[in-house]
């Protein structure tokens, strides 16, 4: 009985952690891309993470995909991050509304991206998905800009 309480004790706080958001259990490369985009605002921070992630979804065309889907990987988890530093004024904004959904989508092409990494045609056509998304929540974010 003691073993079975244990193991739902860990098993509870490792939802609870990858719930929470805004950590870097799984992912600690993603705290080195927040620090290294950290701009003067939330907004600005996202922002700073975008020509990264293109950068990476691009560098994932090649044959040699594995390391640029890994830098991908941890920059995404920074950008989601990025999304709990914007301030509350500029969270309840329609504009900020946008690029959650926009961060959302992401997510679901993200998710088909890396379940179909190994496969040239269909990775590619993610990546491009993932850079248009991209864009567009660039030109959304930019009127917030600090």
């Amino acid at each position: 009985m003691r073993i079975f309480m244990i193991a739902v004790t860990l098993i509870m706080l490792t939802g609870l952690t990858g719930l929470s958001g805004c950590s870097y259990l799984f992912y600690p490369r993603a705290g080195e891309y927040l620090e290294r985009a950290k701009g003067p605002t939330g907004v600005d921070t996202i922002l700073n993470l975008i020509p990264m992630l293109e950068a990476s979804s691009k560098a994932a065309h090649g044959q040699d995909y594995q390391p640029a889907m890994d830098d991908l990987h941890n920059q995404f988890h920074a950008l989601h991050d990025a999304f709990c530093q914007v301030d509350k004024p500029q969270s309840e904004t329609p504009t900020y509304a946008k690029a959650v959904t926009i961060d959302k989508e992401l997510w679901t092409i993200f998710k088909r991206l890396w379940w179909n990494r190994t496969e040239q045609a269909l990775r590619d056509v993610h990546l491009d998905l993932f850079a248009r998304r991209l864009s567009e929540l660039r030109e959304t974010l930019q009127p917030l800009k600090g």
